[in-house]
């Protein structure tokens, strides 16, 4: 399987160095010297990678064959991409690539279905599922522990319990779940409450796309 890792942005210096745009959690793995990557467009590579540092906080890469600023700029805007085994796992547990994530069902801890993951962000304050709703409308759901409660692969689905007002309708849902002919308020109330009861109780299955 194919997986951009980085985006290659501005030449730095004179000797070949370029600034990248890092989309892996395991930059020492998939950006360390000796990988080999193929390219988009596909025509510039594939790149193999000399060197690396990081200078002001940016990782800067150096590849065979480019040794001056004219072939880095060359570079620009070019995305990098590793060839990853689909049955690979992250090394820290509960860490999740994102090919993992893509196609879950979302579900409420009670079962409730709410859609299923069709992007993963990534924010420089956390991660987002971009999750497709039954009616063609998205959500945004943070992937952090106390709302994503578990990850299970192989029922291919992610439990969530949102807060309040993260799904709109999730008082609407437990009303018309309710059959027992308590009013929609209390039985959103006793949804909440169960919910919180689960957060404090399970483990969380949250990791890094």
């Amino acid at each position: 399987m194919q997986l951009v890792v980085a985006r290659i942005g501005r030449a730095h210096g004179i000797k070949g160095e370029v600034t990248v745009e890092v989309r892996t959690d395991e930059p020492e793995l998939r950006l360390g010297p000796g990988a080999v990557l193929r390219t988009d467009p596909a025509g510039i590579g594939p790149l193999t990678i000399e060197t690396g540092r990081v200078h002001s906080g940016r990782l800067l890469l150096r590849f065979e064959g480019v040794r001056d600023r004219t072939g880095a700029e060359a570079l620009r805007n070019t995305l990098l991409i590793a060839e990853v085994d689909p049955a690979e796992l992250p090394e820290e547990e509960d860490e999740y690539y994102d090919h993992q994530l893509m196609d879950l069902d979302v579900v409420l801890v009670d079962g409730t279905e709410i859609g299923r993951i069709t992007e993963i962000s990534h924010l420089p304050s956390q991660d987002l599922f971009i999750v497709e709703c039954p009616d063609g409308t998205e959500l945004m759901i943070p992937f952090v522990s106390e709302i994503v409660t578990e990850i299970d692969l192989e029922e291919q689905r992610a439990v969530i319990d949102p807060p309040p007002g993260l799904i709109d309708d999730r008082a609407e849902i437990a009303s018309s779940r309710d059959e027992d002919g308590v009013d929609g308020e209390d039985g959103a109330d006793g949804e909440d409450a169960e919910n919180a009861d689960s957060a404090e109780d399970g483990e969380s299955g949250k990791g890094q796309a």
